[in-house]
């Protein structure tokens, strides 16, 4: 299997340099592109971090869109579909995927566009929605689409355990992260020498929130179809409840109402008073509503530390890249 990860590693390498030589390989918007991605498969808080990001750009007076593959989709299509426009929300969960969906619905002010083909989304953002900047959503690896400004999240394990697939999760050498223009660690306990390529280093906030609803003292059923279930349950416990069962699905389950009835008889018989879920999963339970018993979806917000100096290098970066253009 080693034998196979250090082969996958060649052509993940090779793959990068290809395009690095070729410029004409790569695909230029107009505006912008920030994109927000990793190295690993499976959960880094990217689109956490997308939102955050979106927001800053907002306050910035920018008109952002979020360009995403909509990866998990239930009604595919070659074609863009537009999740929102400053406007408002113009798309469904099965056209435009969960977490789209959950983005287009915390981010007023903001378009979310979905297509394989994120030139081509970029470029309807650009010409029908007056896009100024793009985020690309999981974008490191999305080498056809020139960018500005290169974040990569990077977890604890992927520095620990630096194997790329199929023994490990990375799905390219850790050492490409020198082609990225910043770095923001997941995890607390993730240590880097970026200092040595100079490149920005950030930690991030972690911040659950159940909005105006208290759990505080509540028994709590937590369940959770994503990526890394475990941390959302242990993370569960800093609203204030008491986490007394959980129910872990696959990523991006497609939940269906024998899952949400099993789920609420489960909750009952355990004696919990809610059940509590991500965002991300919430997004997937709303055509069901209304649910037969207390349901809340909780958002986690990752920022950036320190949040002003990420937003004084986004600003600068952002002249920078402008001043490229004129």
């Amino acid at each position: 299997m080693t034998l196979l990860s250090d082969i996958y590693a060649a052509a993940a390498r090779r793959r990068r340099e290809r395009y690095a030589r070729r410029p004409d390989l790569r695909q230029r918007l107009r505006r912008p592109v920030i994109s927000v991605g990793n190295v690993a498969v499976g959960g880094r808080g990217k689109t956490p971090m997308v939102a955050t990001i979106t927001r800053e750009l907002l306050s910035m007076g920018e008109r952002p869109s979020i360009l995403s593959r909509g990866y998990a989709r239930m009604e595919r299509t070659d074609g863009v579909v537009i999740v929102r426009d400053p406007e408002g929300i113009r798309s469904d969960l099965p056209r435009a995927g969960d977490e789209p969906l959950m983005l287009a619905r915390v981010l007023p002010g903001a378009s979310v566009l979905v297509c394989p083909d994120r030139f081509l989304a970029g470029r309807l953002a650009e010409q029908q929605l007056g896009a100024t900047v793009h985020v690309l959503d999981d974008g490191f690896q999305h080498l056809g689409l020139d960018r500005d400004v290169d974040i990569v999240m990077v977890g604890a394990e992927d520095v620990s355990r630096p194997l790329t697939l199929p023994s490990g999760r990375l799905r390219e050498p850790l050492d490409t992260i020198i082609a990225a223009d910043a770095v923001v660690a997941a995890d607390d306990d993730v240590t880097m020498d970026t200092a040595a390529v100079e490149i920005p280093f950030f930690r991030t906030r972690r911040t659950l929130s159940n909005g105006t609803t208290p759990l505080e003292g509540a028994r709590v059923l937590a369940f959770a179809g994503i990526a890394s279930p475990q941390r959302f349950f242990r993370d569960a416990a800093s609203l204030g409840c008491t986490v007394i069962a959980t129910r872990a699905f696959r990523d991006h389950h497609p939940y269906s109402r024998r899952d949400l009835a099993a789920l609420v008889t489960e909750a009952r018989r355990a004696g919990a008073d809610a059940l509590v879920t991500t965002e991300k999963d919430l997004v997937r339970l709303l055509p069901y509503r209304p649910f037969n018993a207390a349901l809340h979806g909780v958002a986690l917000t990752m920022e950036p530390d320190p949040l002003p100096e990420f937003r004084q290098w986004l600003a600068g970066s952002l002249r920078a890249a402008r001043d490229i253009v004129d």
